[in-house]
């Protein structure tokens, strides 16, 4: 199998140029967006290298202790950023964080204990941040749909109370909303996985020289993961999450209007250009 030649560092300065293409569209079309660009372009670098030398000595040294640190802080991060994005919803960073520390769990327990995948640290972190990025999406739309339908349908969820049921059973149908808005953009992905694009594990494995028949079975490995986690988190968020929407005499908790939550497209199409 002949080895495939890694980028020069000059080679990414090459690379580099497509950016400055961007950066000239940018100031030649009075799009406002000059800042944007250096800094995406900086900190991409940055934050690359700066993560290669830290998985570095993570391989090297730190094991199979020091990959599950990492995935566990990982886990804390992802929580955190998808519970803010349902404010308002009692209890959202920990719904959050416990739904996907049990889907990170539950995946990689399953699969590295049944010595499907490696449990080398170079395996077990990429594909851990492949499942808590994969997590934290889920969560991320379960507690903001479950934060909406709960604010909204109040006067609904309030009859159904009215008429005796627990208050579990009288979200149900919200609940039940929120996963199938969750679920949705992976079985999507799920069913046309190959046909539009690669995906980065095939691609990666592809161009590292490994038969595509091979890489394939890596692939649907990652993708069933994938999907698995996604419906976990999204089970066990709304559960935790469900909970806190009621007291223990099946009120509704009071909560406060969403947010309203300007595009990124529409608020920068408002924004004055700056010079660049």
């Amino acid at each position: 199998m002949t080895a495939v030649p890694v980028p020069p560092w000059w080679g990414v300065g090459l690379a580099a140029l497509l950016v400055a293409v961007t950066g000239l569209v940018v100031v030649r079309e009075r799009l406002g967006l000059g800042r944007d660009v250096v800094e995406a372009a900086v900190r991409a670098v940055v934050q690359l290298v700066a993560v290669g030398f830290v998985l570095r000595l993570l391989f090297e040294h730190a094991g199979i202790p020091g990959s599950l640190g990492w995935v566990g802080g990982m886990v804390l991060l992802a929580g955190r950023t998808a519970g803010r994005r349902a404010p308002g919803l009692p209890g959202a960073v920990r719904s959050a964080t416990i739904g996907i520390g049990v889907a990170a769990t539950a995946t990689i327990g399953l699969l590295v204990g049944a010595h499907v995948l490696s449990s080398q640290p170079r395996v077990v972190v990429p594909i851990g941040g492949m499942v808590v990025s994969a997590s934290m999406q889920g969560a991320s739309i379960v507690l903001a749909r479950m934060r909406d339908e709960a604010y909204s349908m109040r006067p609904l969820i309030e009859a159904r109370l009215a008429l005796g049921l627990p208050g579990w059973s009288a979200f149900a149908p919200h609940r039940r909303a929120a996963l199938r808005a969750a679920l949705a953009p992976g079985l999507d992905q799920t069913k046309v996985v190959g046909l539009i694009a690669l995906p980065g594990t095939m691609t990666g494995l592809i161009i590292a020289g490994v038969s595509p028949l091979t890489a394939i079975r890596y692939q649907i490995v990652v993708q069933y993961m994938w999907l698995g986690a996604v419906t976990i988190t999204g089970l066990v968020s709304a559960r935790v999450a469900g909970r806190s929407l009621f007291d223990d005499a099946h009120r509704l908790r009071p909560l406060v209007k969403p947010p309203a939550r300007t595009p990124w497209l529409a608020r920068n199409s408002t924004r004055p250009a700056r010079r660049t």
